[in-house]
Order: C-alpha cells, then sequence, then structure tokens
C-alpha cells in the first residue's frame, strides 16, 4: 500500500514540477518578446535571454555574444561577472567554437575541452581556470542571418540534450526578434542598424561603468550591480542611466541613492 503511494506522490510531484516548468517557459517567451515595456533595452533583453537559459537548461553558465560591423563578437550579457568568465569570452571574440557557430550558423558542442588543447590551447586553458568542461554554441540570428552566438558552458563534460539545444536556440531566435522590435530606436527597422545601436549601448553602460567603478573604488562587476540597482530601484532602462552618467545628467555618488547604506 505504501509503495503505492509512494508511486503516486511521485507521480504528482513530476507533474507539478511539469507544470511550473510550463509556466516558467510561457513567463520567459513573453519576457523575451515585450519590448513595449516603458524600461525595456537590449541590454535586459539580452540579460534576460542569459538567466533563462541558465535557469531553463542544464547549464552552469551563459553568455550571448553580437557580432560588430567588422565580424568581431562582443559579450552582451552573461550570468557570471568574475574577472575568469569575462577573459573567457574574451578569448572567443576573433576565433574558437563561438565564432565558428556564428560564422557558419551552426551550433557547436564542445563536450570535453580537455580532448581539445592542441587545437585550443589558449581556451582549454581558461575554461579550466575558470571551472568549465563542456562548451555548446548555439547561434542568434534572425531568419538566416548570423548575427552572433549564444554561449553555454558547463563544470562537467558531455553533450547538452537534444530538447535543451532545440529550447536555447528557440530562446535565442526570440531574442533576436525582440531586438528587432525594439520600439525605442528610432534609425531603422534594418537588422544592421539595430544590432550596432545594442552594441552602442554595451558601451556606453561599459563607460557608466568604469566612472562607477572608478568614483567607488569597487571591481568593475560590483560597479556593474551598482548600476543595475539604481535602474531597477527608480524603474528606469539600463541604457537611459548609463547615457545619464556619461553626459553628466547624474553623478556616479548618485547609484548609491535609496540603498540601505546611503
Amino acid at each position: 500500500m505504501s509503495e503505492h503511494v509512494n508511486r503516486d506522490d511521485d507521480i504528482a510531484g513530476e507533474a507539478r514540477m511539469n507544470r511550473e516548468r510550463e509556466r516558467e517557459l510561457a513567463r520567459t517567451f513573453v519576457d523575451l518578446a515585450d519590448t513595449y515595456a516603458p524600461d525595456f533595452d537590449p541590454l535586459r533583453l539580452f540579460d534576460r535571454l542569459v538567466r533563462a537559459c541558465r535557469s531553463l537548461l542544464d547549464i552552469d553558465a551563459a553568455a550571448v555574444m553580437i557580432a560588430d560591423a567588422r565580424g568581431v563578437l562582443k559579450t552582451m550579457a552573461a550570468t557570471e561577472d568574475e574577472a575568469v568568465f569575462i577573459e573567457l569570452m574574451q578569448m572567443q571574440t576573433g576565433r574558437g567554437p563561438c565564432m565558428h557557430c556564428y560564422r557558419t550558423g551552426e551550433s557547436v558542442s564542445v563536450r570535453d575541452i580537455r580532448t581539445e588543447a592542441d587545437r585550443w590551447p589558449a581556451l582549454a586553458g581558461a575554461m579550466a581556470e575558470a571551472g568549465y568542461r563542456s562548451l555548446h554554441a548555439v547561434p542568434v540570428r534572425l531568419h538566416e542571418r548570423g548575427l552572433g552566438a549564444l554561449t553555454l558552458l558547463n563544470a562537467r563534460p558531455g553533450d547538452l540534450s537534444g530538447g535543451d539545444l532545440n529550447l536555447a536556440q528557440s530562446l535565442a531566435d526570440s531574442a533576436a526578434l525582440g531586438l528587432m522590435h525594439w520600439s525605442a530606436e528610432p534609425r531603422g527597422d534594418d537588422v544592421v542598424t539595430r544590432v550596432q545601436s545594442a552594441m552602442a549601448v554595451k558601451t556606453v553602460l561599459e563607460i557608466a561603468t568604469g566612472m562607477i567603478s572608478a568614483y567607488h573604488r569597487v571591481p568593475m562587476n560590483t560597479a556593474g550591480r551598482l548600476l543595475a540597482g539604481y535602474a531597477d530601484r527608480r524603474r528606469v532602462s539600463l541604457s537611459a542611466t548609463a547615457r545619464a552618467l556619461v553626459d553628466q545628467d547624474m553623478q556616479p555618488a548618485d547609484v548609491l541613492e535609496g540603498t540601505a547604506g546611503s
């Protein structure tokens, strides 16, 4: 009798988990498509993408990289902000599996980087230092046009399931469509304009983060969290906040406004 009850409990628990996952999936796709919210900007879009990947897929970390006008990949958002992870992503800008994914428009899987040490020695060393063994990349694309690559990392070797790879591709495709529907961008509807505008916003954010880092004497990752926290508290877009700092319409000291310690 107890075995029958336990089996029923297991089935009920699995059904609840499936329903919760379905709701989370629905919320995720709505978030990626919600480009008309007043605080929407491409930085939030890409941040939602990588965080959704870490939540929904069997991975430990994620990053999204978009190609600039010269075809060099630039990290737009990542789930990790430690220096070793940032360095790992920088190694992907000109060559490596993520660049191959972007150029070919096909997903790439490195199930164990140790077996690819001769092919990508610098990458193998960087992944080992950062604590990752496997890397998977799916293209970020608008229809058949490549925009960049979504990078998925695991601390253990092995492949991602076909279901996870398909879901990652669907999330990446939704983010690309969201970028094209970015209503705050007034300078044209072509892909190149939207992508370059998003990269310009990222550059402004990096400058603003550097200003906060220097003023408050904190690491860049801490400065980034301070800036994002300020934007969240004020319910304004992160890109508008960064632009205000760079244009000196606000001061680096202002980012602590409303925090417990201010």
